[in-house]
């Protein structure tokens, strides 16, 4: 008995542990970290054929679960256990032998996570009205989880109405979606491109939805610097 209750004291110590990590600023650093390797390496090593699906679905599934420990909310703490057991029970169906196609409500679910993840992020991002290098860490985080969820949208949108973007270019061959895992790269590639108004014109939205998901993503990239700044001085004003 005195065993049992030793082992589970641990466990608890173990859970509070990674809880109080993730609750620190430090955890902004290591979740940038994770955040450009799949933003901007991911890509590369999908588009050339380097990495294993299961390795971007796991990347994926990191990211979710880091979500878990990122608040000190009961709500919210449940709500993001279930949405990543949702995503992980449908992305290990997906891999298994069952005759069942789950991969439109595993998107969907991933794009709420996401959603939900952001959430949580912004809430740490703006704790406690105090402004260091930390929560700058934090910012560029929030801006390339937005990045993450645009590239999900559209895919989502591939999914339900059979096309979101399609891209032409005279110099290089543009390659066709599918909306899978394998279009990752272009998904984000334009969410990143909208995000940041660039604009360059090899991929164009194609239908409304992905028209309209590409105009919040151009908003969002002009307005979110200039509220997160603000907010920001102000607080390091008002000390």
């Amino acid at each position: 008995m005195e065993k049992e209750d030793a082992k589970k004291s641990n466990v608890r110590s173990v859970f509070k542990h990674i809880n109080e990590y993730w609750l620190n600023d430090v955890s902004f650093v290591t979740l940038l970290v994770a955040l450009i390797f799949t933003v901007f390496v991911l890509p590369v090593l999908i588009e050339y054929g380097h990495i294993n699906m299961f390795f971007v679905n796991s990347v994926f599934l990191f990211l979710f679960f880091t979500g878990i420990w990122s608040s000190d909310n009961k709500f919210i703490i449940v709500l993001t256990l279930l949405l990543f057991l949702c995503q992980l029970s449908l992305r290990i169906l997906r891999f298994s032998d069952l005759p069942f196609e789950f991969y439109l409500l595993e998107r969907v679910f991933g794009l709420i996570n996401m959603g939900v993840f952001i959430f949580v992020n912004i809430r740490l991002l703006f704790r406690n009205s105090e402004v260091n290098l930390y929560r700058i860490i934090g910012a560029i985080n929030v801006y390339l989880l937005v990045a993450i969820l645009g590239a999900f949208g559209f895919e989502v949108i591939h999914i339900v109405v059979g096309d979101s973007i399609t891209g032409f270019s005279e110099v290089i061959e543009v390659k066709e979606l599918q909306g899978l895992d394998e279009d990752f790269s272009t998904y984000i590639y334009f969410s990143l491109v909208c995000l940041t108004t660039v604009g360059f014109g090899d991929y164009t939205p194609i239908n409304i939805m992905s028209k309209m998901l590409s105009v919040f993503l151009s908003t969002t990239g002009i307005l979110y610097p200039a509220v997160v700044i603000a907010k920001l001085v102000g607080y390091g004003t008002s000390k």
